[in-house]
């Protein structure tokens, strides 16, 4: 009879086992006893969407971690040879807004009142901390990850990899500097991406007036201060209403302000809204600066980095928008040039960030070309199927045809038509931002060689690429330099960052050392899937994709597999103001990890929110107990390792070859990442079959010598089997048990082997 203690506690032995899985060294792939063997089954990699280190992780991360750490263990008891490579991200915009708001609250301080070396001084301080905690939290959610190989976004690897994939798009002409319209923070004085802007559904007014008394008919729009910029009037070309206006220049003074507006004709103007006029303002909207562009208009600036009216304007000059807004119809009014006043729904464009809104306007920035077609360089290490080395190909095409030929899969299968929408609609990606915080863009401009003729240089394109900028010679190279190479002036580095997204687009590859010839790089790229949100397919996932392509010619991952946001039992996003937010380490000190673990993907498909409560996480809590208090049934009943009996009656084999089946059934879905079927199967039947079932027929047994070897031997075994499958779920309570089991020699059961056929 061997004994355990006759209830589970999580708080005891969580930290502990942790300990030992670490000392073991089996987090590290090149430490799992089928290397040190030489007869691993196959590769299995994956990178950790690395969080931010702007605080602690919240339960979303909290699903990332369970998910991946079931495909880890999986594959690692399938004698893979497995990496889970864990990760941070700086988060530049981010952390600096974060870092900003704690300088003011506590010092009274913004970031120019320390300047840019203390003020990141001060953002490197909050970092180490956060670091701290976020390791603490993925250790007590019981991630296997190989810690050996930590990155992090800003350490210098990773940072010579971003000069370095900076360079190669600036060779291969992808990367330009030039000024179009943005999308900008006027609270973060930075520019955003397209997919950075968040929108927000609002009531506004919705203003129907003429331009002046003499101009032929009304326009609309719910921006009235935005027509000071207007340089054209667009409509569409078969609105029989206009068509005899088109082509046509008009002068107006409009509220004490001179335009000259050209009428021009697009097919994108809807005759049905508003009154199919419609006021182009070149610089504050995309689609009025691409129909500027087609049209070849005048670019007028209204408003400033502040978000307010620029000098130039008469009496509207440094008022706010809506300032300016209220001046402007107030004159409409007294002038009788409003026609109607009405509110309509429309979206408001905020920043991601900080929840300001967003004014689109023109800027000098770095951007990279998706449209513009170079020549592909074709990966040796893992080519592409159907694009040879040299084709002429653009970023769109790479991106889309890796995803439409097979060559990566996106689970679940209907995000694959969300991802081709947005690749039809994707425009230059601005890449540069105004912040402090992050990796500077490394381009360098000498003021002395001004003019200078490029062409008498003999420089290799290996080392330095060269341009003018402004008048200015523009040196592009992955070393820092301080003087220039060619007059042996002083150099001024460009001032602006890189998006954060740029850094981590390239993840699956600077993790692993590239731009050096690392043996990490040939074994575990491409990596075998990427596991991350639905919410970022397109900030990371399509970038990541975008930057592996281009850089090294072939794919980043095999599979994206995506899981939803957690919501609360009413489907409503976790929020401190509504109360329902569910901290992570809160539950875990409550109910355990394994608890946490299984509440967050049982019950939930890929793709699918999860629904999260605290009585959720109680209810697999119970499920812990249970398989703690079969595991002790079965120990109490047993005098040693049990012997194998020489035969099994009809109801035993009846009980086995369930038991495999079972087992066939959850390795299958584990293939297909299908975890909620797979982790469901194995608590019903642990629970549902094992307990209520074969344990209460079995007991009976126990009571008969000639058949307590049996009994013992079926239970022992269903048991150890179950602890396995169940292991990648709640690896805690399975290795605990594990533990006390009697055993020939000691192990761990996370290096165990995946109970396969003939288990018996």
């Amino acid at each position: 009879m061997l004994e355990i203690s006759k209830a589970y506690n999580p708080k005891e032995v969580e930290d502990k086992i942790y300990e030992k899985w670490e000392k073991s060294g089996y987090f590290n792939p090149d430490n799992l006893p089928c290397q040190v063997d030489k007869k691993c089954k196959g590769i299995f990699s994956i990178l950790m969407p690395p969080p931010n280190v702007t605080g602690t992780l919240h339960i979303g991360h909290a699903v990332m971690l369970a998910l991946e750490d079931i495909m880890v263990r999986y594959h690692r008891m399938r004698k893979d040879k497995t990496l889970w490579l864990p990760g941070t991200d700086h988060a530049a915009i981010a952390t600096q807004n974060v870092v900003e708001k704690k300088l003011k609250k506590e010092k009274g301080l913004r970031r120019h009142d320390l300047g840019r070396e203390k003020f990141l001084e001060e953002v490197e301080k909050f970092i180490q901390a956060s670091k701290d905690r976020i390791h603490l939290q993925i250790r007590k959610m019981g991630a296997s990850c190989d810690w050996s190989r930590e990155a992090y976004t800003l350490d210098e690897p990773r940072s010579k990899a971003v000069r370095t994939a900076f360079k190669i798009l600036y060779d291969k002409g992808l990367i330009y500097r030039g000024s179009r319209i943005v999308n900008w923070c006027p609270h973060c004085s930075s520019t955003l991406a397209d997919d950075e802007v968040e929108y927000k559904a609002q009531k506004a007014k919705f203003y129907t007036f003429k331009y002046s008394k003499d101009f032929p008919f009304p326009i609309a729009t719910t921006r009235p201060e935005t027509k000071l910029g207007d340089t054209a009037v667009a409509v569409n070309p078969n609105d029989g209403r206009y068509k005899k206006y088109i082509g046509k220049t008009y002068e107006v003074d409009f509220v004490g302000i001179p335009l000259k507006l050209k009428i021009i004709a697009d097919k994108s103007i809807d005759p049905t809204f508003g009154t199919g006029a419609l006021g182009v303002t070149p610089a504050h909207s995309m689609v009025d600066w691409l129909m500027a562009e087609k049209n070849n208009l005048q670019i007028v600036k209204v408003i400033d980095e502040q978000g307010r009216i620029m000098p130039g304007f008469a009496e509207y000059s440094g008022k706010t928008t809506i300032e300016a807004r209220e001046i402007i119809i107030k004159k409409l009014r007294e002038s009788g040039l409003i026609e109607k006043e009405e509110e309509i729904e429309n979206n408001l464009s905020l920043c991601y960030r900080c929840g300001t809104p967003v004014e689109p306007l023109p800027s000098l920035q770095w951007f990279i070309d998706v449209d513009k077609p170079f020549k592909f360089s074709a990966s040796k290490h893992s080519p592409l199927v159907g694009v040879k080395d040299g084709q002429e190909v653009t970023l769109k095409f790479l991106m889309e045809h890796v995803v439409k030929s097979g060559q990566i899969k996106i689970i679940p299968e209907h995000f694959t038509k969300v991802y081709f929408e947005w690749i039809n609609n994707l425009r230059d990606w601005c890449i540069s931002r105004q912040i402090w915080f992050g990796h500077r863009i490394p381009v360098y401009y000498c003021d002395k060689c001004k003019d200078v003729d490029i062409s008498k240089f003999n420089v290799q394109d290996s080392k330095f690429k060269i341009t003018i900028q402004n008048s200015k010679l523009g040196i592009v190279s992955v070393d820092e330099l301080k003087k220039c190479p060619f007059c042996d002036g002083q150099l001024e580095q460009d001032p602006d960052t890189l998006d954060t997204w740029f850094s981590s687009g390239l993840w699956t590859f600077s993790t692993l050392g590239w731009p050096e010839k690392t043996s990490d790089f040939e074994v575990f790229h491409p990596t075998s899937v990427l596991e991350t949100g639905y919410d970022i397919l397109f900030f990371w996932i399509a970038r990541m994709i975008l930057m592996s392509t281009a850089l090294l010619g072939e794919i980043p991952f095999r599979v994206v597999y995506l899981h939803g946001l957690v919501r609360d039992m009413q489907g409503r996003k976790m929020s401190k103001s509504l109360g329902n937010v569910i901290d992570p380490l809160d539950m875990i000190l409550k109910y355990g990890a394994d608890a946490v673990r299984v509440s967050l993907f049982i019950g939930t498909s890929a793709g699918t929110d999860v629904k999260l409560n605290e009585q959720k996480i109680a209810g697999y809590r119970n499920f812990a107990n249970k398989i703690w208090n079969a595991a002790r049934f079965v120990l109490m009943n047993l005098d040693g390792i049990p012997n194998k009996p020489k035969k099994f009656n009809a109801s035993d084999k009846k009980i086995i070859s369930e038991l495999q089946t079972t087992v066939e059934r959850i390795t299958n879905y584990l293939d297909k990442f299908d975890f909620n079927h797979a982790g469901d199967l194995a608590y019903h039947y642990f629970w549902h079959t094992f307990c209520d079932k074969i344990i209460e027929e079995q007991k009976p047994r126990f009571k008969d010598l000639a058949e307590r070897q049996s009994a013992q031997y079926l239970l022992f075994t269903i048991l150890t089997t179950c602890l396995k499958i169940l292991h990648p779920f709640m690896p805690f309570v399975t290795e605990a048990i594990w533990q006390v089991l009697p055993r020939k020699e000691e192990s761990l059961l996370m290096a165990e082997e995946w109970p396969e056929k003939n288990i018996f």
